[in-house]
């Protein structure tokens, strides 16, 4: 597996697929053939599907122009994957240099197949059954094995992604109004927040909880500043849990850097298995593995053992299996911000269940990342990030 810097990317909202994939993807052309007439970018499959409501064009855009760029929109899907994109420049009044490349999730790109930027292997095992026989033979914890692949110098960047989702949490609490878009959907972290700390103990956590993963999830769909965990659409899981017991049970930041740690380890198995694109697996694949980052992270900062930190992610994925991509209008807006909050709690439900437990279950993680693999693959395309089923097709006919 590759370092896990690849699942906590610092960007703009609202998508990590849609744009910052193809945004990076732009800015990689734009330095081969900077001094080209003109460009022509062609969206595949998802990225034409909804592009327009995730800002695709706009992300394109911004690095190449307006004035010298034409986007087209192709129904096509491309084989290798549903986010393509083809790159032309305009040389002598005709189009060459033709660079078909995919945006495959969490703001990372592919080119037939391959990574376009290389990147070595840092991890020498690339399932989570090898990483937990790994832990209990040497009596590591799983950001020990992350420290061992990764150096001393993740803590650095961990540090900086903590620091990223503590803001977004904290503008997303203090900022109200309606987020872009035709859907003219108010934020409401503010008013969560407020409500939630009227209530007492059990309904406040949950209230605050619900809060703090809205607040991150309005930041993203208003284009703010987040991290992916593992994706845009998936912002708001990790960082609630996280802020929430950061805040509730005063843990110290060295104790959520490594809960951050054993977050990512579990996002990159899923991520290196299978996929955390909703264009290929649903989305499943973006808040279902966010859900099993929380709940592992959550479990690591209450003291699980690796083999109930473990049966914790599991947990937090398998009850997302199936789980469409049906964002209304293209916009990660409706059922994206309500379900970052729903899996937020849900995490932390399985982090008490596995708690509960000796860690020992019949159903590994990586057996659930296979299923989620499978599951994803055999969804018909209306319901993987296209718009034209699920919710966004109800929504429609309502109009």
């Amino acid at each position: 597996m590759k370092t896990i810097k690849e699942i906590f990317r610092i960007g703009i909202g609202p998508s990590s697929s849609h744009t910052m994939g193809p945004r990076k993807a732009a800015e990689l052309y734009l330095e081969r053939f900077p001094d080209a007439e003109g460009y022509r970018v062609t969206l595949y499959g998802s990225l034409s599907a909804t592009g327009k409501g995730h800002m695709t064009d706009r992300a394109i855009l911004d690095v190449l122009t307006e004035e010298k760029t034409e986007i087209v929109w192709s129904k096509e899907f491309l084989d290798f994957h549903p986010n393509g994109l083809m790159f032309e420049c305009r040389e002598g009044g005709r189009f060459t240099n033709s660079w078909t490349v995919f945006s495959i999730g969490g703001g990372a790109l592919a080119e037939e197949g391959k990574s376009t930027i290389s990147l070595p292997e840092l991890y020498d095992l690339n399932t989570m059954t090898d990483i937990l026989q790994y832990c209990e033979w040497s009596g590591k914890c799983y950001w020990e094995y992350v420290e061992e692949r990764e150096g001393s110098e993740i803590w650095d960047f961990l540090r900086e992604v903590w620091e990223v989702m503590k803001a977004a949490v904290e503008r997303g609490l203090d900022a109200e109004g309606v987020l872009p878009g035709p859907l003219n959907l108010r934020r409401k972290a503010a008013s969560y927040y407020v409500k939630a700390t009227g209530y007492k103990d059990n309904l406040r956590t949950r209230g605050l909880v619900f809060a703090y993963a809205l607040a991150v999830s309005e930041e993203n769909a208003s284009g703010g500043r987040i991290v992916t965990a593992p994706t845009c659409g998936s912002c708001g899981v990790l960082p609630s849990v996280l802020y929430h017991l950061w805040k509730s049970r005063d843990f110290s930041e060295n104790r959520i850097l490594k809960a951050l740690a054993t977050a990512a380890l579990f996002g990159n198995v899923a991520k290196t298995n299978a996929s955390i694109s909703g264009a290929e697996v649903g989305c499943q694949g973006e808040v279902g593995v966010a859900c099993a980052m929380a709940a592992a992270a959550a479990n690591q900062l209450f003291g699980g053992s690796p083999a109930q930190i473990e049966y914790a992610a599991e947990m937090g994925l398998e009850h997302h299996l199936g789980m469409t991509c049906d964002p209304v209008c293209g916009l990660v807006q409706i059922p994206c911000i309500e379900r970052n909050a729903y899996a937020a709690t849900r995490a932390l439900d399985a982090n008490i269940y596995s708690t509960f437990t000796d860690g020992i279950h019949r159903v590994s993680f990586d057996k659930v990342v296979d299923v989620m693999n499978q599951t994803g693959h055999d969804l018909p395309s209306v319901y993987k990030e296209t718009s034209e089923g699920g919710l966004a097709k109800d929504y429609t006919q309502m109009q």
